[in-house]
């Protein structure tokens, strides 16, 4: 069983009760940048055991009456189809798909608002794509000296030129697809529109990390650094919180730097600014839900480890360069983070020295340890997982739970048929085999169901595994790390 170490419950109502008090301090209308993850925001829970995937959504549904969502999406990202690298589906997809989840939670979306707009092709169909679904759509657009020609920014050809989103909550979240997409902006350009209309409203932040009242070395907020190495982002002391108040807390860098034109905006906005620092700005309660902090400082920093060794698989691929990988190893030295924190680094490598082929090791929930090698049939992370529903289900390990009848049939349709080299299976297909033989063995029936048992393991193998398999063992709630080599040298791997 995975320790806790954040009381979730106190964490909804405390969130849902800070928020209610600003949006009274601003006169009843508050927008919101919400920052990182509204949906499964998996970091969260891996950093602060106990958090849910799901609990900003289900703070925002504690005040529903009250709540409207803007979606904001970047007119440069729908031209160059940038994907959601956890998804594989483009920004404006993504859009689509947010309203979609919001909707079915009973959250009103009243805009899908293009910011950056400057007429790009791809931006256009979009914007014709949500005409042709109902969907109320607006376009924000390039202000040239922004964000320091605060005179500029703040008139009719600055944000005025905007489009000004109707909105009728006196919550107003705002949300996007992914980073840059211009939620601060759009924020700041909505102030600006409610000011010229007579409307009094405020701005708040809510970004989970950095947990502004944890120390900048505490490891839940340097895996935070781990987790944006590719951003150039950097927790930092909050100078302007320190100078006003005599307290040190934690942010990060670029809102640090963006405060000063920040709070010059505010000031000719509405002659002065509400804030007298980016802490101040935020609504964030995490920190104070903390109740093992013990369980968060270990949670986290396997995060760091699992950060690390994922980005040198990416490296590897091609996907992450030298400089992230030097950023990941300053943070598991302040950390104190090595390999050696968790035991299946090295009983995977040693378990592959000692066979000669690929092999992996997995922690359980509970401290156990469970091996998989690689055979003719199966790769390591099938034949680790059939291990793992074993030892979970007491099953004796040398017992075949799926015959051979039912695994070389699938393997030759592979080669055969499918165009695959490798006839052994992966996780999913072993997992399907399991299914039928558990039709007439009930002993493969039992282990199936120990699967959900498996969520909170650490598994780790000797080299990089493929695509199905780790999002095979990501769906069971299994973090998976691998060695940065691939199983064969050649240049093309699928």
């Amino acid at each position: 069983m995975v320790n806790i170490g954040f009381d979730n419950d106190l964490y909804l109502s405390t969130q849902s009760a800070h928020i209610r008090e600003r949006i009274a301090q601003f006169g009843g209308k508050l927008y919101v940048e919400f920052g990182g993850k509204l949906f499964d925001d998996f970091h969260a829970s891996r950093v602060l055991p106990g958090f849910q995937p799901d609990s900003k959504i289900r703070m925002l549904q504690q005040l529903r009456d009250d709540v409207e969502i803007v979606i904001a999406v970047n007119a440069n990202d729908i031209e160059k189809n940038k994907l959601r690298g956890d998804l594989g589906i483009t920004y404006d997809d993504d859009c689509l798909r947010l309203m979609d989840s919001f909707r079915s939670l009973g959250l009103y979306v009243g805009c899908i608002v293009v910011t950056q707009y400057a007429g790009q092709g791809a931006a256009d169909a979009f914007l014709k794509r949500l005409d042709a679904l109902g969907v109320r759509s607006c376009r924000h657009y390039p202000i040239a000296g922004y964000p320091s020609d605060v005179n500029h920014i703040v008139s009719d050809e600055g944000f005025g030129k905007n489009d000004y989103i109707e909105t009728s909550h006196s919550l107003v979240v705002v949300t996007a697809p992914g980073p840059g997409s211009g939620k601060m902006a759009t924020c700041l350009s909505q102030l600006y529109h409610e000011h010229k209309r007579g409307v009094p409203a405020g701005y708040a932040k809510f970004e989970t990390f950095p947990i502004w009242n944890l120390p900048l070395d505490h490891p839940v907020n340097l895996a935070y650094e781990a987790a944006t190495a590719d951003l150039n982002d950097v927790n930092m002391i909050d100078p302007f919180h320190l100078a006003a108040y005599g307290e040190t807390t934690v942010n990060y860098n670029r809102d640090v730097e963006i405060f000063p034109v920040l709070r010059a905006i505010f000031e000719r906005l509405q002659g002065r600014c509400p804030y007298q620092s980016p802490t101040d700005m935020g609504v964030n309660m995490a920190g104070s839900c903390i109740v093992d902090d013990d369980v968060c400082r270990h949670a986290s920093r396997m995060e760091i480890l699992r950060r690390y060794y994922n980005a040198l698989v990416s490296r590897v691929k091609g996907e992450a360069d030298d400089e992230m990988i030097r950023k990941l190893e300053l943070v598991m030295k302040k950390a104190d983070v090595t390999s050696e924190l968790c035991p299946a680094f090295a009983a995977a490598n040693a378990r592959a020295e000692e066979t000669g082929a690929p092999a992996g090791a997995m922690v359980l929930p509970d401290g156990r340890m469970v091996l998989g090698k690689t055979s003719s049939l199966l790769g390591a992370s099938a034949s680790m997982l059939m291990n793992a529903m074993k030892l979970i289900g007491g099953i004796n390990e040398s017992l075949d739970l799926i015959p051979d009848i039912l695994i070389k049939p699938i393997s030759e349709l592979k080669t055969a048929h499918l165009g695959h080299r490798n006839p052994r299976l992966h996780s999913d297909e072993v997992l399907l085999a399991l299914a039928i033989s558990g039709l007439t063995n009930p002993l493969a029936a039992h282990a199936q169901k120990q699967l959900d048992k498996l969520s909170g393991s650490d598994a780790h193998f000797s080299v990089i595994i493929s695509e199905e398999d780790i999002q095979l063992y990501k769906s069971l709630g299994i973090q998976v790390t691998c060695e940065p080599r691939y199983e064969v040298k050649r240049f093309y791997h699928k």
